[in-house]
């Protein structure tokens, strides 16, 4: 049973870690305590090499990793300075395992649930389609918690890619992200919603629920331990009443 929560901050999204911890500790019978951003407390030298070996080569690419000594020098100013990375895929299994052998001494047992928010985009290999998928978790020990995945891992609604195609047809090119979502009145969130700090609430319950008893996402749709995969889903899930299905209900719910 788990019976200490360590929710650690992402050092440079919207999301409050503050404001997910007050959410969720009302909810659970563990403490639970917000610490500084784990790369920061408990990086050393070796991570950003560790970094470096977990980066998608290609969204149809297995292998991971460069040993380039560019890439290394650009993994370690990005943990230095969080701000300046950006725009790379990494191998969440990886990240998660390299984070892993870094917790605290003492507190890397089950009782002890670490999730980290992170501003890093983590993917996991599909056998079944032979190419990467990004992610909102990697469930485990520590749980890591995509905050650009919240954004990019979940598809977005069918007018948004209908857009997209139409830009392709009339101008030969993709247009930035940033003018569909200005374009498409739908519902998906964007880089920076001020939503963000909602929709992880149920994130980071989920990763709770799963070391302290094993069970994955919840099948039912519109509850917040719901894994959905399309931008609707997520918001109805995670921004929509009722916040839990009757099972969850009665264990997460507060009146």
């Amino acid at each position: 049973m788990v019976t200490a929560l360590s929710l650690y901050r992402a050092p440079t999204t919207v999301a409050d870690s503050d404001a997910i911890a007050d959410w969720l500790a009302p909810r659970i019978a563990p403490s639970v305590s917000v610490r500084d951003r784990f790369c920061k407390t408990h990086g050393d030298d070796a991570l950003a090499r560790a970094f470096a070996r977990a980066r998608v080569n290609g969204p149809y690419d297995r292998s991971t990793g460069s040993e380039m000594v560019g890439i290394i020098r650009y993994e370690e100013r990005a943990l230095e300075s969080p701000e300046r990375a950006g725009g790379v895929l990494y191998d969440g299994r990886a990240i998660q395992d390299a984070l892993r052998k870094r917790l605290p001494g003492g507190e890397r047992g089950l009782s002890n649930s670490h999730i980290i928010l992170t501003d890093r985009v983590l993917g996991t290999w599909g056998d079944h389609d032979g190419r990467w998928h990004k992610r909102v978790s990697i469930l485990g020990q520590p749980t890591l918690i995509s905050v650009p995945g919240l954004y990019e891992a979940p598809a977005k609604p069918e007018q948004y890619y209908k857009a997209q195609q139409r830009h392709a047809l009339i101008s030969g090119d993709t247009p930035p992200r940033e003018v569909l979502e200005t374009e498409i009145d739908g519902e998906f969130l964007i880089e920076d919603d001020p939503r963000t700090t909602d929709a992880l609430c149920g994130y980071v319950l989920s990763a709770f629920h799963f070391l302290n008893t094993g069970a994955t996402f919840c099948d039912v749709e519109h509850c917040r331990l719901a894994d959905r995969h399309r931008h609707p889903g997520v918001i109805e899930a995670q921004l929509r009443e009722p916040e839990f299905c009757v099972e969850h209900a009665e264990l997460y719910a507060i009146d």
